[in-house]
């Protein structure tokens, strides 16, 4: 059996502004219609023996993440939650001690959520390499065959061949000799000339005892600490909750540090299919496809005179006169402009929104809840407009504000109102008034998802100030 464990904790900002602390880059559809997290499982189709993923995630994400598996038709899911990020090594431990509580010792197949492939064949044909090893008891890391001299990725050192399809063929594994940090450009071009080196994917394949005992033998208070995670854990809707105090107490390591890098079994499979970890919106002007200018165009985009270009409008028009090597991104409330050579700072960008405490760089106007969404339209400094989505059957949380006040217009579908000690039935055109201080709940009864435009005003127009009374999402007053 191979158990997919999917890691999709991460919350990156090199691809900002799309990419947010609130809806990061793996619940994103980057290159295709489907996210990242979904290619991710979707790319596994075909694989035999293949059993229901784990899918490790922040808490913050836990209904995005559901619904994009339910979208895929992959309701049975184990979806763990992990109160704050530990890194991948205690991912996979959490994930194995869960796999072996099963009765069995499947084979784990590690894989993060944010990853491109473009040739899926080529990927299941050296799984199907791994597997063989796996089988053994070896630990697996897949390598990617380099195409340029990148700085912005691990190495892993060939070792000695352990199986070869032919004598003028690339070896389909070998041991592994050392893993390198990311290098300056110098080293990594010396990498390349060697032939010696491989990225480093973060893609792992073992037994889940495998695993543990190696853990177990080089990062011990790592296994007890996520052991005592997952019994002080509880099940909470659709998802299972590590322990909050116990796995903040576990060390924070990669799998590499945690393990590979001392382990006298590991393996790394050379794989060349066209692997991306996406990680810069250069990284997506390589990937994507491409006009005759060179230009990867997504949205509504007008252009005239350029090239070798990256374009993405969310939201509006994007018009470009004379661009070339650039990268221009719109969404509702930023945009991006960066010649394509200094993409890698946005994460500076970044870290002065965050310390400027600025909106940007946690939520898009438009924030998913487990009931359907907001977008905010308008905001300022006594009242805010939005417009609230709210899915056929789904009901907010019973709650009660003590410094705004609340206009409910319903602009389409039905709505099924509690104000106080009144119930409501509200159609298209109708409207409402929830004053400060007065419990109320918003349903959607029909069969078609009910639009609503809500205007706020007062003093005070935070999240925090929701008490809420009853919860069906299991909610507190500040997360959403």
């Amino acid at each position: 059996m191979i158990h997919p464990v999917i890691l999709a904790g991460g919350s990156g900002t090199r691809l900002w502004p799309l990419s947010r602390e609130l809806y990061p880059k793996q619940l994103l559809g980057l290159v295709t219609d489907n996210t990242m997290l979904q290619e991710t499982l979707l790319r596994l189709a075909g694989i035999e023996e293949l059993i229901a993923p784990i899918v490790i995630c922040n808490e913050n994400h836990r209904f995005m993440v559901a619904e994009q598996l339910r979208a895929i038709n992959l309701n049975h899911a184990d979806i763990i939650l992990e109160p704050m990020g530990r890194n991948t090594a205690p991912a996979a431990a959490v994930a194995a001690l869960r796999a072996l509580s099963s009765g069995n010792d499947p084979l784990l197949l590690i894989l993060p959520a944010d990853h491109f492939i473009r040739d899926t064949g080529a990927f299941h044909q050296a799984l199907q390499t791994g597997i063989h090893f796996a089988e053994q008891d070896r630990l697996i890391t897949f390598g990617i065959v380099p195409e340029a001299p990148e700085t912005g990725y691990g190495y892993i050192k060939k070792g000695q061949i352990l199986a070869h399809p032919g004598p003028d063929e690339s070896p389909i594994a070998v041991a592994i000799d050392r893993f390198a940090e990311k290098p300056d450009l110098d080293t990594a071009v010396a990498y390349i000339n060697s032939g010696d080196y491989c990225w480093n994917s973060g893609m792992f394949l073992f037994r889940a005892k495998t695993l543990l005992r190696e853990m177990e033998n080089w990062a011990p208070e790592m296994v007890t600490a996520c052991r005592h995670a997952l019994e002080k854990g509880r099940k909470d809707l659709d998802f299972f909750r590590l322990d909050r105090s116990a796995f903040e107490a576990c060390p924070s390591d990669s799998i590499d540090y945690a393990v590979m890098e001392k382990t006298a079994r590991g393996v790394m499979i050379p794989l060349q299919a066209g692997w991306s970890d996406l990680g810069s919106w250069e990284a997506l002007w390589q990937a994507g496809k491409k006009d005759a200018h060179d230009n990867v165009v997504q949205g509504d985009v007008l252009l005239h005179d350029v090239g070798n270009s990256y374009l993405r409008a969310n939201s509006r028009l994007i018009a470009a006169v004379g661009l070339k090597d650039h990268i221009v991104v719109e969404t509702a409330d930023a945009v991006l402009i960066s010649p394509r050579s200094k993409v890698q700072d946005v994460k500076i960008l970044v870290n002065k929104l965050k310390k400027a405490c600025r909106a940007e760089s946690v939520t898009h106007k438009t924030a998913y809840k487990p009931w359907g969404e907001t977008e905010n339209l308008v905001t300022s400094e006594r009242f805010q407009v939005n417009r609230l989505t709210v899915k056929p059957g789904a009901v907010l949380s019973l709650q009660k504000h003590f410094n705004r006040a609340e206009h409910w217009i319903v602009v389409r579908g039905t709505a099924l109102v509690i104000r106080g000690e009144e119930e409501m039935i509200l159609k298209e055109n109708s409207s409402t008034y929830i004053p400060h201080g007065l419990p109320h709940r918003l349903s959607n009864p029909g069969k078609i998802p009910l639009e609503i435009i809500e205007v706020q005003s007062g003093d005070y127009l935070g999240e925090n100030d929701i008490i809420r009374l009853e919860d069906p999402y299991g909610e507190t007053s500040e997360s959403f």
